[in-house]
């Protein structure tokens, strides 16, 4: 069999619960209503119990990427038309591209428990959650969550919040015998990242790298609320134009893991904020195969990338807003407007 076919097979299932291309925020958030209620619908009372919360819960914004129990009602305990329904409610917040990645993801459990011979590692144990009422207006949310994925939305008065946005791959690059030997799920990220830091000429590098090695994991690891995780390397004004396309094509990678209405915004922001208030850093070996990491950081979000564990084979990305995570300044905008004041 192909290397490929798998990930064939994967866009393939993907194509089919994908929505269609919408043109509008309201159409996005209308299919996601949808997908949502569509599959609450088709839960039973007891599940409704695991899948379904109050949006106020605290549980909400209790995010991780390890592969541990969680709340939330995973793949395991759903029968195939909810399974169906589950992983059409991912198609509506991602794109072809991210989907394909989430897939892959999921998909590698398979690998490490042939490698480890370790049951916990199980493809159905990813887990959906629906916070709040689904609907075109009001204040409600959705989780896909899992080792190596966690997909988080939030969607107040029609605006969507995408971050905190995990994406992460072991092993990196599949090296076992078997049916997706070779397959590099985040190999993009890996070799876009590398192209740019290659590109940079001596004095550059010199303010891109960061000294000592790599850091054995994301700086912003899980925290709830995430903070700048240091020096900012080298700014994008003192990139040269091709730099600089290098660097715009590295940040739309990550924003395209989204549905374009999401990820266009995303861009746009950026663009009307200025692509000059962001830099890029990196830190250890520049070959494939040694320990690296990088990131991409602005006064407003970080996107980060490690790829240092298991002898460099182990990537870890994520997406974060400091003030929106989970929709925090949506929701304080809506508290001012509805209610005069700040959440409590």
């Amino acid at each position: 069999m192909p290397r490929s076919t798998p990930l064939v097979l994967a866009l393939l299932l993907l194509l089919s619960v994908a929505p269609a291309r919408a043109h509008s925020p309201g159409e996005a958030v209308a299919e996601m209503a949808d997908a949502a209620n569509a599959w609450v619908a088709s839960l039973s009372p007891e599940q409704r119990g695991f899948g379904v919360m109050e949006f106020a819960k605290d549980e909400r914004e209790n995010w991780h990427y390890i592969p541990k129990a969680r709340e939330g009602l995973p793949f395991a305990k759903m029968n195939e038309n909810q399974r169906r329904l589950a992983r059409a409610l991912l198609a509506s917040g991602l794109s072809q591209h991210g989907l394909l990645e989430a897939e892959s993801v999921m998909a590698l459990e398979r690998v490490l428990r042939a490698i480890e011979n370790a049951d916990r590692r199980d493809e159905t144990l990813y887990y959906f959650t629906v916070f709040g009422q689904p609907a075109d207006t009001g204040v409600w949310g959705w989780r896909v969550e899992g080792h190596h994925l966690s997909v988080n939305f939030t969607i107040v008065d029609g605006h969507i919040s995408a971050t905190p946005s995990f994406v992460g791959s072991n092993p990196a690059e599949v090296r076992v015998a078997g049916p997706q030997q070779g397959q590099r799920v985040l190999a993009a990220e890996e070799d876009l990242g590398r192209a740019l830091v290659l590109s940079l000429d001596e004095t550059q590098r010199a303010k891109a790298l960061l000294p000592g090695n790599a850091p054995g994991e994301i700086l912003t690891r899980n925290d709830r609320q995430a903070g700048s995780p240091g020096p900012a390397g080298i700014s994008y004004a003192a990139l040269t134009p091709g730099q600089q396309t290098k660097f715009k094509e590295l940040v739309a990678l990550y924003a395209n893991r989204l549905r374009h209405e999401v990820a266009d915004a995303e861009l746009q922001k950026i663009a009307a904020t200025g692509w000059d208030r962001l830099s890029f850093a990196w830190a250890g070996g520049t070959k494939r195969g040694e320990g690296h990491y990088y990131r991409i950081q602005s006064p407003d979000f970080v996107i980060e990338y490690d790829n240092t564990q298991n002898n460099a084979n182990h990537v870890h990305t994520v997406w974060r807003v400091y003030a929106g995570d989970f929709g925090r300044d949506l929701l304080q905008e809506h508290y001012r407007a509805d209610h005069g004041a700040k959440k409590p």
